[in-house]
Order: C-alpha cells, then sequence, then structure tokens
C-alpha cells in the first residue's frame, strides 16, 4: 500500500474534535450593575447618618432600603452571579445582601433589647467581622478591575473607622467611618454606571481599569 493511501486511511479514522458547548449563560444579562447600584444607594443613605449630615432622629429611614434593595436585590444579584460563574461577584453580593439583611433585624428586634451602655460595643464587635471579610475580598478585587478596587478599598476603611469607633466609644472615629462610606458609594455608584453605561452602548464609554 502507498504511502499516500496510508495517510489518507490514518486520517479517515482519526475521531473529529467535539464541537465546544454554547455558553448557557450567554443570554443572561450581567447582574453586576444592580448589585453595585442596590449596594451603593443605601450605603450612601446609611453614611449620611453615620457622618452627622443627616439627623439621627430619621434613621429607620434606612430600613426599608436595607431590606428590599441592599438587602434583596443585592441578594438576587448574588444569586444570578452564581450563575454566571462569578464567584467573585456571587460571594460579594450575597455576603453584603445578608449584610444588609441582618443589619436591618438587628437595628429592629436585637438592639433594643440590649443594655443601652453596651449598645455601641455590641454594634462594634457586628462591624468588626464585616471589616475582616471585607479585607480578604479587598485583596482578591486586585485582580479585577481598578473600579472594584476602589469600593471595596473604601468599604474596608468604613467598617473599620467605624467598628473602632464604636468599640473605643469615640465618636469622632466612626464619624471618619461615615465619610468613608459616602466614599464608598460615590465609588459603587460609579462602578455600576460605568459597567450599565458600556453595556448598554456596546463599547467602553466610562473606563473601569480593568486588571
Amino acid at each position: 500500500m502507498s504511502t499516500t493511501s496510508e495517510t489518507r486511511t490514518t486520517r479517515s479514522n482519526a475521531p473529529l474534535s467535539e464541537p465546544r458547548a454554547a455558553d448557557p449563560t450567554s443570554s443572561i444579562a450581567d447582574p453586576g450593575p444592580l448589585g453595585l447600584a442596590a449596594f451603593a444607594l443605601t450605603t450612601f443613605v446609611l453614611s449620611l447618618f453615620n457622618a452627622g449630615l443627616a439627623p439621627e432622629a430619621l434613621e429607620s429611614a434606612v430600613l426599608p432600603l436595607a431590606l428590599f434593595y441592599g438587602g434583596l436585590a443585592q441578594l438576587l444579584a448574588g444569586m444570578w452571579e452564581f450563575r454566571k460563574a462569578n464567584t467573585f461577584g456571587a460571594t460579594a453580593f450575597v455576603s453584603y445582601g445578608a449584610f444588609w439583611l441582618s443589619f436591618a433585624a438587628y437595628v429592629q428586634f436585637v438592639e433594643p433589647t440590649l443594655p443601652e451602655a453596651q449598645h455601641t460595643t455590641a454594634t462594634g464587635l457586628f462591624l468588626i467581622g464585616w471589616a475582616v471579610f471585607t479585607g480578604y475580598m479587598l485583596i482578591a478585587s486586585l485582580r479585577t478591575t481598578g473600579a472594584l478596587v476602589a469600593v471595596f478599598g473604601g468599604l474596608f476603611l468604613t467598617f473599620l473607622f467605624l467598628a473602632v469607633g464604636d468599640l473605643l466609644g469615640v465618636d469622632g472615629i466612626a464619624t471618619i467611618g461615615g465619610y468613608f462610606g459616602l466614599l464608598t458609594a460615590l465609588a459603587a455608584w460609579y462602578a455600576s454606571f460605568a459597567v450599565v453605561t458600556n453595556a448598554t452602548w456596546g463599547r467602553q464609554v466610562l473606563p473601569t481599569a480593568p486588571r
């Protein structure tokens, strides 16, 4: 048998490469802008009170936002991030959605049952754990975009200053945390604005500094 015919026989018997499976999530919209917007608005309103820029008597206005926008909307966004196989986004949105839901429950049901002298200590303990979580999420965010690094960097400082201020009973430190919260909210709004605008326009209109 000739070399040519052997080659043809070998090629005809070679297994065909299997076609790549279509991405089942390609038709699912990016849930990131929703989660960021929900986080930003709720954080902004609460931080107005933490920074002393809004009257403390109106602070209960945060609770509906914490339940339905910062809480429920972020939780849903996180579930869709799981569907999109985005481990970072899913962990962040589900966790911070749960933060807002637990914060609303804490303020509404737990804090009133505590001795008044221990309110700030209990709140500080509640927040310090979130500072730890945000710290390692900040490290993970270094592989995402500059916009998200700004969000997590600001949020880490927000939790840290609020927690330390409450644990030490120093209002001035907690107030600084409130201002960091306002900056964090603005960074999250920008990140949401950039992603949703770029997706809608079909090109990069606003930079997010991808890494």
